[in-house]
């Protein structure tokens, strides 16, 4: 699908990935880009910054009520969503000791905010017989992220749900695409972090990320690496999961053994 003339929503666009798309999508020529983040100030920048064709809305994605409302404004002022990128995402350190708050947020705003857009989308997209679902998730979700167990288990789940919307609505359709890149250069990549230090090494910059995005959506690809090196590591895990678990098991005890020396 060319974006050329779309209408795009993109969630935690305030900053990052998703602002980064958002400017990305813009210069490609859509018709318009609903710039979505909880954080109201941050999407009215970004908007303003992208001119035009950018709108800013204000949308809460962990309250399924303000997902609802998301879809209803963008409806109602352009007459349809041809694009709905679910991005907004967080992320908690920590194993078996983070709270249990801590899990059910992540749990909120990874995966059933994902839930919540599909719930409100997708019906109109089946009836207009054509549309496209975008997750941000991970390399995280095909691998996993050694620092944070709820991140790992809630990206795992967000490209769980991706592949099950695909299967269900694309003969319907729709579109499905689940971004996975290794480590992107925004606040959520901690440079004091051993673990975060490693992804550097892969790490490109969010402006890339979002070029990469624009070329998945245009090929309809439904996993979209802007790393071609994820690909490789999957493939490791498929073809011997038991030494792809004591590679990582390996990787842990020298990235833990680092920041000991750190600290």
């Amino acid at each position: 699908m060319e974006v050329k003339d779309r209408v795009i929503v993109v969630t935690g666009a305030g900053r990052g990935i998703g602002a980064a798309m958002c400017r990305t999508f813009a210069e490609a020529g859509c018709k318009a880009v609903v710039v979505s983040d909880r954080d109201e100030s941050a999407a009215a920048d970004v908007a303003r910054e992208i001119g035009p064709r950018a709108v800013a809305n204000r949308c809460d994605v962990a309250i399924e009520s303000d997902v609802q409302q998301l879809v209803a404004v963008t409806m109602a002022q352009f007459g349809g969503v041809d694009i709905f990128c679910s991005n907004a995402g967080i992320t908690v350190k920590g194993g078996l000791e983070s709270s249990n708050s801590d899990w059910q947020q992540m749990w909120e705003i990874n995966v059933m905010s994902r839930l919540f857009a599909a719930r409100a989308i997708v019906p109109h997209m089946q009836e207009r017989g054509e549309g496209y679902l975008i997750h941000t998730a991970s390399a995280a979700g095909l691998l996993m992220e050694i620092g944070s167990a709820s991140y790992s288990v809630t990206k795992h789940a967000d490209v769980a749900m991706a592949e099950w919307l695909s299967v269900c609505y694309g003969r319907s359709g729709i579109r499905v695409s689940v971004i996975c890149p290794l480590g992107v250069e925004t606040d959520m990549l901690d440079e004091s972090d051993p673990i975060h230090r490693y992804l550097h090494l892969h790490s490109i910059t969010a402006v890339d990320a979002a070029t990469s995005i624009l070329e998945g959506i245009r090929r309809e690809e439904f996993l979209i690496l802007p790393q071609p090196q994820v690909a490789e590591f999957f493939a490791m895990k498929t073809n011997n999961y038991d030494r792809w678990l004591r590679g990582f098991q390996r990787l842990r005890q020298k990235l833990t053994r680092d920041q000991n020396t750190v600290q």
